[in-house]
C-alpha cells in the first residue's frame, strides 16, 4: 500500500491532536512510519488523540505554529521525510469572534512551517492542507477546480485562501529551487467520521445532543457539502505524498479531494442517516433549526478531476457507508468500547479491503 513509501519514514504530522490529525497519525503507524507530532494543546475534551492513545504511539510536542522561533527549532530537529500540515483553527464560527487568532494560525502558522521547512537539509516531502473553503464561492452548480479563484466572505475562508497563496508564493521563491524539497497543497471538503468533538460542527453537535437525549440545533438545513468519511481525504493526501516523494513531476501543485459530484447531500439528510443508524425514538423531535446566525456558503462542491487523472485516486465509500462507519464509531464508544484504538484500526482496514475489492490504484 502507497508502494511501502512511509515504511521507516520520519513523518510529521502539525495539529496531530486534531480530529483528522488524530486518524493520519494512526494510519501511518499502521503504514510502519515513525510518527512525530507538533499542536498547541488537545483541542477537545473528549478528544480523539486521548481516545487512542496516541501520546504513547508517537513522539508528541506541544508547540504553537504560530510561534516561529520554538516551531523551527523543532521541525529542524526532527528532520523529517514527510510534514502533513494540519495544524488550524478549522470552525468557521470562531472565525467570526476570533478572526486575528483565526488568521494568525491558518496564515501565519502555515508560513511559519514553509519558512521552518526551507531550511531543512534531508529530502523532505510537503503536503499542505488547507480546505475547500479557500475558494471564492459564487454557489454555483459546478465543482471548483485547483485554476478557480481564491477568497472568501468569513475570515475562515479568507484565512485559507491566504495561506493557498502564500504556499504558491513559497513553492515559486523558495521550494522548487530546493532539490531536496518537494510540495503539493491540497483541498478537501467537510470530512465527518469517528472522534471528532470540535464545536459548531454538525456531526459532533448531533451527537452531543442525541447521547444527552436533546435536539440538536442546525443553522441550515438545506445547505449543501461534499462530505465525505475522514478517511478519503487523509487516503489522498497519502497518496500524494507517495507520488511526490517517487517523483518530481507534481512538485508545486494543488489538489482537491472529494466525493463523486452526484454524491454532494444536505445537512438534513446527514442528519436524517444519522438518525437511522443511531436508533432513534420516531415520537420525539430530534432537529431544530436557528435562524439568524453568521454567513455559510449554501453550495459548494469540488472537482477531482485532477485528482482522478494524476493519481488514479478514487473515493471508497458510498454516502450509506459513510454514515455507517461514522454512526457506528460514536455508538461503540458512547457504549464502552474499551478498545478504541482496535476499532479504529479495524476501520482502516475495513477501509483498506473494500478500496482493494475495488480494485483502485493508490491500494497497491
Amino acid at each position: 500500500m502507497f508502494n511501502n513509501i512511509y515504511k521507516g519514514k520520519r513523518v510529521l504530522v502539525t495539529g496531530n491532536t486534531g480530529f483528522k490529525g488524530s486518524w493520519i497519525s494512526l494510519w501511518l503507524k499502521e503504514l510502519g512510519a515513525q510518527v512525530f507530532g507538533i499542536s498547541n494543546a488537545v483541542p477537545t475534551e473528549p478528544a480523539m488523540f486521548n481516545v487512542l492513545a496516541l501520546g504513547d504511539l508517537i513522539e508528541h510536542h506541544f508547540i504553537d505554529v504560530r510561534d516561529a522561533k520554538p516551531l523551527s527549532d523543532c521541525i529542524l530537529q526532527i528532520q523529517p521525510d514527510f510534514i502533513f500540515h494540519l495544524a488550524a483553527q478549522p470552525i468557521v464560527g470562531t472565525s467570526y469572534s476570533d478572526p486575528v487568532g483565526t488568521i494568525a494560525t491558518n496564515t501565519m502558522g502555515t508560513v511559519h512551517v514553509l519558512d521552518a521547512a526551507r531550511n531543512l537539509s534531508k529530502n523532505c516531502v510537503l503536503v499542505m492542507i488547507t480546505s475547500d473553503k479557500c475558494y471564492e464561492n459564487v454557489e454555483w452548480l459546478y465543482g471548483y477546480r485547483e485554476v478557480d479563484r481564491l477568497g472568501g466572505k468569513d475570515i475562515y475562508s479568507a484565512s485559507k485562501a491566504a495561506a493557498e497563496v502564500l504556499i504558491y508564493s513559497y513553492f515559486h521563491s523558495f521550494i522548487k529551487h530546493k532539490s531536496n524539497l518537494r510540495m503539493v497543497s491540497v483541498r478537501a471538503g467537510n470530512v465527518i467520521g469517528g472522534g471528532d468533538w470540535a464545536e459548531k460542527r454538525l456531526v459532533p453537535d448531533c451527537i452531543r445532543a442525541w447521547t444527552k437525549e436533546e435536539p440538536v440545533v442546525i443553522r441550515h438545513p438545506a445547505s449543501t457539502r461534499p462530505w465525505q468519511h475522514v478517511l478519503e481525504p487523509i487516503s489522498g493526501y497519502l497518496s500524494v505524498g507517495q507520488h511526490l516523494a517517487e517523483s518530481e513531476k507534481l512538485n508545486g501543485e494543488a489538489f482537491n479531494f472529494g466525493p463523486p459530484s452526484d454524491q454532494v447531500f444536505s445537512v438534513k439528510e446527514v442528519l436524517d442517516a444519522i438518525a437511522l443508524n443511531w436508533k432513534l425514538s420516531t415520537s420525539k423531535e430530534w432537529v431544530k433549526v436557528e435562524t439568524g446566525t453568521f454567513h455559510e456558503a449554501g453550495l459548494l462542491k469540488l472537482s477531482c478531476e485532477k485528482a482522478n487523472f494524476h493519481l488514479q485516486w478514487r473515493p471508497v465509500l458510498d454516502f450509506d457507508q459513510m454514515m455507517s462507519f461514522t454512526s457506528s464509531w460514536y455508538w461503540e464508544y458512547y457504549h464502552g468500547n474499551q478498545d478504541m484504538t482496535g476499532y479504529t484500526q479495524r476501520q482502516i482496514a475495513t477501509y483498506i479491503s473494500l478500496a482493494e475489492k475495488r480494485n483502485l490504484a493508490w491500494i497497491q
